[in-house]
């Protein structure tokens, strides 16, 4: 009975994880088309009644306006206002840093420094594992997640002997999770060849 209950928490917060994110993007989006559809309203009339110009017109302001923060972004000046955005308002909103070190690395971000793939030595056996951090004496904070959902699991500091980084994408890691395992094969021949290397 106990393991039917974690079951069933486990995989509602897996779900709760992926549609509550996307379920608030696409509210957002929409809120911000209807505050484009008011700038863009004036132009309406150039287009033919058939034509559903306020909401093509409002989504593609919505998109130039993503466009452009996103080229500033990549400007030193922007980047610098996005950090102290982020850490004066988003931080400070439950699981966003989590959301956006995970978004990063399923982008493959080489900026994110945490989340490196590797195969952790817990009890007699290893298991796939993500490095989040690196302590100043050499150990590390590992995060093993629960498979198949990857995004619940225990955190462990551990002697740097007792993890083994392996050069695969995070991807693959997380894909090998989901499938309850499979595929874990290529982590281990990762570990060997790094290892005969």
């Amino acid at each position: 009975m106990r393991h039917a209950s974690e079951y069933v928490v486990k995989s509602f917060v897996a779900g709760l994880v992926i549609v509550v994110p996307v379920y608030l993007s696409i509210l957002l989006i929409v809120k911000a088309m209807q505050r484009a559809a008011e700038v863009v309203r004036p132009l309406v009339k150039l287009f033919p009644n058939w034509f559903p110009a306020e909401q093509v017109l409002a989504f593609l302001l919505v998109l130039i306006v993503c466009f452009l923060i996103g080229a500033a972004v990549g400007r030193p000046a922007g980047r610098a206002a996005q950090e102290k955005i982020e850490k004066s308002l988003f931080e400070r909103i439950p699981g966003y840093a989590l959301f956006r070190s995970l978004t990063r690395q399923v982008a493959g971000s080489r900026e994110e420094r945490g989340w490196k793939p590797a195969l952790a030595e817990i009890e007699e056996a290893l298991v796939p594992a993500f490095i989040i951090e690196e302590f100043e004496d050499g150990r590390f904070t590992v995060f093993v997640p629960s498979a198949p959902t990857p995004v619940s699991g225990s955190v462990y500091i551990l002697t740097p002997e007792r993890v083994h980084p392996v050069d695969v994408s995070f991807a693959q890691l997380i894909k090998s999770l989901s499938r309850w395992g499979y595929g874990s094969k290529e982590l281990v021949a990762a570990l060997k060849n790094q290892r005969a290397a």
